[in-house]
C-alpha cells in the first residue's frame, strides 16, 4: 500500500465527512485522554518516572545486540526456540513452516501489530491456514474486512449499530444494538469454539525480558491467554525494540503502559509466558517459538531516527493528535497511524510510499508531550520532511513551489514586490476578506484561506501602527 499526498488527502476528505465516524472518533478519544491525565495525576512522580524509562530505553538501545542474545539464551534454556527474521516475508515463512509441520488448519491470534505489520493473516491464508482474530475489536475489524485504526482500539471508528449488524451477520441471527451484553456474549460464543480447536496460537508480545527469557503480554480481555495456553504450538512475533534487560525495567514499563494506555494502574491481564507447560502445569503449549522481528528496525540503531524504537505502542499520541482525531487510522494506509505511525511507517516500509505522512501532523507537540517516553516525534517529522526535500521525493510541482518561496524569502526586496503583486491580483478574488479562489489555483482545496492583508507586518511596525495604545 502506499499514502501519497492525493491518497492522504482524499482518504481524509472521506472519514471527515463521515458524521459517524466523527463522533465515534471524538468520544473514545476524549475517553482515553481523560483515563490516562486521571492515572498518571495518581502515580507519585509520574513525570520522574518517565524521565527514568526514557533513559532507560535509550540504554537498552545502545546495547540492543547484546540484550536480544541474553533473550535468545535464557528463553532457549526455558525451552523455547527462537527464530530470528530479517524481514516481513521471513516472519511469515517461518510462522508457516511451523503450522505446515504440524499440520495447523486453524489458527487464533491474539492482538499483535507485529502480525498487521507483516500482513501474517494473508500469507497463513495462502498457505491453507484459516487464521482468527481473537480480540473483540480485531474480530470485528477481521469480520469488516478492514484493516485496525487504532494501536490499541482497533475498531475504534465501530458504532454499536455497526458491531450489531457485523455479529448479526456472523451468528445468522438479528442482535440488538442497544444490548451490548448480548452482543459481548455472542461474541464469547462465536470464539470460544475457534478456541478450543485451534491447532496454534499466534500472539506477539509487549516486552521480551532478557533476564529470564521471558515473554509479557498485556490485554484487557481473556483472549490472550486462551490463545497461548490452549493450542497445543505457540508462536509470539516480537518487534527486536520490544526488549528489556531485567525484571527492574520491565516493571517501570508496565507502570506506564496500563496508564498511558486505558488509564489503568495495571491492565486485567498481564501474562508472563516462560518456555512450554511444564510436566506438572495444569495447561499450556507443547512448543513455543519466538520470532524476533527486524524488518528495517535494526537500521534506525544509531541513527537520528533512533528514538522512535522506544515506542511502546500505548497509543496515547493518536487521541491527542488533532489530524489523527479528524482523519482517522485508516487516512495513514499503514498499520501503524497517527503521529507514531507518520514517522514509523516511512522508516520501516519507505519514505517514497509513504511521502505524505510527515506532513501528516500540525506539530503541536501534543504527542510529545503524552508520550510515556518522551520520544521527541515533532522532530523526526521534520527531519523526515527534510530528508524529503534532499532525496528528491516531494511531487515536483511541490518541489519547485517550495524552492521558489524559499528563494522568494531570502530575498527582502524581492519579497516586497510579490507580496506587492499578490495583493493587486487578488482583488477579483477576495469577499469580505476570504480568498476564493477558483478549484485548480487553489492550494488547499475544500478550504477556504483569508486573503493577503493590505500592509506587511513590516510596513505596520515601520509605520507605528502596533505600538501600544494604552
Amino acid at each position: 500500500m502506499t499514502t501519497t499526498f492525493a491518497q492522504f488527502r482524499q482518504r481524509a476528505n472521506v472519514a471527515i465527512k463521515d458524521i459517524r465516524l466523527q463522533k465515534a472518533l471524538d468520544t473514545a478519544t476524549d475517553n482515553f485522554i481523560r483515563a490516562r491525565n486521571r492515572a498518571l495525576a495518581e502515580l507519585p512522580n509520574a513525570d520522574s518516572l518517565r524521565d527514568h524509562f526514557k533513559a532507560i530505553r535509550s540504554a537498552t538501545l545502545g546495547q540492543l545486540a547484546h540484550h536480544l542474545e541474553t533473550f535468545e539464551r535464557n528463553a532457549v534454556s526455558a525451552g523455547a526456540q527462537v527464530h530470528w527474521a530479517g524481514d516481513g516475508t521471513e516472519a511469515c515463512e517461518i510462522v508457516v513452516e511451523i503450522a505446515r509441520r504440524h499440520g495447523v488448519k486453524l489458527a487464533t491470534k491474539g492482538k499483535s501489530m507485529a502480525t498487521e505489520e507483516i500482513h501474517l493473516n494473508e500469507a497463513l491464508a495462502e498457505a491453507g491456514v484459516e487464521a482468527v482474530e481473537t480480540d473483540l475489536g480485531d474480530f470485528l475489524v477481521q469480520l469488516a474486512g478492514e484493516t485496525p485504526s487504532h494501536i490499541i482500539a482497533p475498531a475504534i471508528h465501530k458504532t454499536r449499530e455497526q458491531v450489531a449488524a457485523l455479529l448479526s451477520r456472523e451468528a445468522g441471527r438479528p442482535l440488538s444494538a442497544d444490548d451490548l451484553s448480548a452482543l459481548t456474549a455472542e461474541a464469547r460464543r462465536i470464539l470460544r469454539e475457534r478456541f478450543l480447536t485451534a491447532g496454534m496460537g499466534i500472539s506477539g508480545g509487549n516486552i521480551a525480558v532478557a533476564e529470564t527469557g521471558s515473554v509479557v503480554l498485556v490485554t484487557n480481555e481473556g483472549n490472550g491467554r486462551f490463545v497461548t495456553s490452549v493450542p497445543p504450538v505457540h508462536v509470539a512475533i516480537i518487534g527486536i525494540e520490544k526488549v528489556a534487560p531485567t525484571w527492574d525495567e520491565a516493571a517501570v514499563w508496565l507502570s506506564l503502559l496500563a496508564r498511558s494506555t486505558a488509564g489503568q494502574p495495571l491492565s486485567i491481564y498481564t501474562s508472563i509466558l516462560t518456555g512450554p507447560a511444564r510436566a506438572d502445569d495444569p495447561d499450556g503449549p507443547e512448543e513455543v517459538h519466538v520470532v524476533l522481528l527486524d524488518n528495517g528496525r535494526s537500521q534506525l540503531v544509531g541513527t537520528k531516527y533512533e528514538e522512535v524504537l522506544q515506542c511502546i505502542r500505548c497509543g496515547a499520541c493518536l487521541n491527542v493528535c488533532p489530524v489523527y482525531r479528524e482523519a482517522g487510522g485508516h487516512a495513514y494506509g499503514s498499520p501503524y497511524c497517527g503521529p507514531i505511525g507518520a514517522v514509523l511507517t516511512p522508516l520501516l516500509f519507505g519514505l517514497e510510499d509513504y511521502e505524505a505522512l510527515p506532513h501528516a501532523s500540525s506539530l503541536c507537540g501534543a504527542c510529545k508531550d503524552v508520550c510515556p517516553a518522551r520520544i521527541d516525534l515533532p522532530r523526526m517529522l521534520l527531519e523526515l520532511r527534510t530528508d524529503e526535500v534532499t532525496e528528491g521525493v516531494l511531487p515536483w510541482r511541490e518541489r519547485k513551489t517550495e524552492e521558489g518561496a524559499a528563494f522568494v524569502l531570502r530575498h527582502q526586496k524581492l519579497m516586497r514586490f510579490v507580496s506587492a503583486a499578490v495583493r493587486l491580483a487578488q482583488r477579483p478574488f477576495v469577499r469580505d476578506d476570504v480568498l476564493n479562489l477558483p478549484g485548480p489555483l487553489n492550494p488547499t482545496p475544500g478550504r477556504q484561506l483569508p486573503g493577503l492583508a493590505k500592509h506587511s507586518f513590516r510596513e505596520m511596525w515601520k509605520a507605528g501602527e502596533l505600538e501600544d495604545k494604552g
